[in-house]
Order: C-alpha cells, then structure tokens, then sequence
C-alpha cells in the first residue's frame, strides 16, 4: 500500500456581512443553471429542491449590486433561467479567485504539516 502525500482542498466562501454571497455550492448552482437554462433543472441536478435553489439565487441576487440569474416566467415553452453578465463576470472571477488560492506557498506549507491521509469518521 502506497503513502498518498495529504492534500488540502481550499473552501472558499465570500460573505456580505453575515451572508454567504457566495461559495463552492452557489457556484455550482451557477454553473448548473447556465447549462440547464432553468433553476429547476439545476436543483434537479443538485438534488436539491427548487425552493431552496431559488432562496440560494434570491441570495446571491440581493447580495450582489445586479442580479446574477435572470429568468423568465412560464408560458407554452415553460420559463427558464440563464446568468447574467455580471453573474458570468462573478462566476469566472471567483473560479479564478479558487485557482489562484489553490497554488498559494502557504497551502503546501500547511499541507506539509498533516499527519497523513484521513477518512470522514462516521
């Protein structure tokens, strides 16, 4: 059996006071959305309820000085959902803000002082 060194995975979250504007699971529901073109589908994909993705994009919308996701209401074709240009904007410059995080000296600095591999206890 192989010694695998013991990675750390960086979370970041950005908050507007006490509210989390954004972290790791709005982004994804970003992403999701602007694949599916519909808040529904991502929370679909995401397991999730509809009401609880809408209350996370109410959110991120409110937090944020333009809204993030626009939608539209249902007709014969159903409503949809799609990101705005400041949610793109948003969206790109907070996965760049991960990246950029990730390869910071200080994570492989407090990456060298773990004590090995670990699994999730139960």
């Amino acid at each position: 059996m192989s010694e695998e060194t013991p990675r750390l995975i960086p979370r970041l979250r950005l908050k507007s006071g006490d509210t989390i504007a954004l972290g790791p699971g709005k982004a994804q529901l970003l992403e999701l959305i602007q694949q599916h073109r519909s808040i529904s589908a991502a929370a679909r994909a995401l397991k999730m309820s509809y009401r609880r993705a809408w209350l996370l994009v109410n959110t991120m919308n409110t937090c944020f000085q333009k809204p993030l996701v626009l939608t539209a209401t249902g007709g014969n074709q159903g409503g949809g959902a799609e990101l705005s240009e400041e949610g793109l904007k948003v969206l790109t410059l907070y996965r760049q803000y991960e990246k950029a995080i990730a390869k910071r000296p200080e994570l492989a600095d407090l990456e060298a002082l773990l004590s090995g591999p670990h699994t999730p206890s139960a």
